[in-house]
C-alpha cells in the first residue's frame, strides 16, 4: 500500500510540474488563438497610434496589451489607425527608430488590417503591445487547417483573387483549424525569421501549387529577405499555407505586406 501511495504521489507531482506550460498554451485572449506554445493572433494586425501612452492613455495601454481594446475603446481615447492607404507611421521610421510608446498593433476583427509597413516597424508594433512576431514555425502551426486559395467567391473565401485587402475576419471560411482569420490570402504577413534575399521564385511541385519564393540569392543587393508567409490579394491559387517568400527585404513597406503577431 505504500508503495501505491508513493507511486500516485509522484504521478500526481508530475502532473501538477506539466500543467502550468499546458495551461499557458490554452490561456490565451478574445483577440488570439492557441497554437503549439503561443497564443497567435486572430486577426491581422490593425496598427494605432496611441496618445499620451503612458500617462492619460495608460489604462487604453493595458487594455492592448491584455488583448481586451475594442475599436471604441481606441477611437474614444483619441487613437489614430495607421497604414491603412499609405506608409502613415512617422514619426516612427521603416528602421524600427521612434516606435517605441507611439504605434500599438491590436488584433480586431471587422477593421481594414495595416499595410505599408515595414518589418522593423511590425515587430515595434507588436513590442508595444507586449508580443512579437512569431517564427515561420509558429506561424505554420496557427496556420493549419486553412483552406487553400481557389477560385475566391468575393465573399466568403481566401481573398486571393481581388484587388485589396478585405475586413479581417470577414472571409468567414478562411479560417484555421485553431481558429485564426486570413492566414491565406488578404496580405503577406511579416514572419520573424530572415535569409538571403531571393530573386526567384518555384512552387511546391507535385506538394502544392503554393508560392515558395527561396531561390537564387542575391549577390547585387545588400539586403537580407524578410520571410513573407501565406501570400496576398494578388497571388490567387499561389497564395495558401505553405506559401514563402524571402524577396522582399525588412525595409519594404508595401500595400500587400502586413503582419501578426504572437505571444
Amino acid at each position: 500500500m505504500k508503495r501505491i501511495a508513493m507511486t500516485m504521489c509522484f504521478s500526481f507531482l508530475l502532473l501538477m510540474i506539466a500543467m502550468p506550460a499546458a495551461s499557458a498554451a490554452r490561456a490565451c485572449g478574445a483577440d488570439s488563438v492557441p497554437a503549439g506554445t503561443v497564443c497567435m493572433d486572430r486577426y491581422e494586425e490593425s496598427v494605432w497610434r496611441v496618445p499620451n501612452p503612458t500617462t492619460t492613455n495608460a489604462i487604453l495601454v493595458a487594455k492592448i496589451q491584455f488583448g481586451t481594446a475594442t475599436v471604441a475603446d481606441l477611437t474614444a481615447a483619441g487613437a489614430t489607425q495607421l497604414g491603412t492607404l499609405a506608409d502613415d507611421y512617422a514619426p516612427c521610421t521603416d528602421n524600427g527608430q521612434n516606435c517605441s510608446d507611439d504605434i500599438y498593433a491590436v488584433s480586431l476583427p471587422l477593421v481594414i488590417p495595416a499595410a505599408n509597413i515595414t518589418w522593423f516597424q511590425a515587430q515595434e508594433a507588436c513590442a508595444n503591445a507586449d508580443k512579437r512576431l512569431p517564427t515561420s514555425a509558429e506561424w505554420q502551426i496557427g496556420a493549419t487547417g486553412t483552406p487553400d486559395a481557389g477560385p475566391d467567391n468575393g465573399t466568403t473565401d481566401c481573398n486571393s483573387n481581388g484587388l485589396s485587402v478585405t475586413l479581417t475576419g470577414a472571409r468567414k471560411r478562411c479560417e484555421s483549424a485553431r481558429g485564426a482569420f486570413d492566414m491565406v490570402g488578404n496580405l503577406d504577413e511579416w514572419v520573424a525569421e530572415w535569409v538571403p534575399l531571393s530573386t526567384a521564385c518555384s512552387n511546391w511541385g507535385g506538394l502544392s501549387d503554393d508560392l515558395m519564393c527561396l531561390f537564387g540569392a542575391s549577390t547585387a543587393d545588400g539586403t537580407p529577405g524578410a520571410l513573407l508567409r501565406g501570400g496576398d490579394f494578388r497571388n490567387r491559387t499561389s497564395a495558401g499555407p505553405l506559401a514563402v517568400v524571402a524577396s522582399g527585404g525588412p525595409f519594404s513597406p508595401q500595400p500587400f505586406i502586413g503582419f501578426r503577431c504572437a505571444r
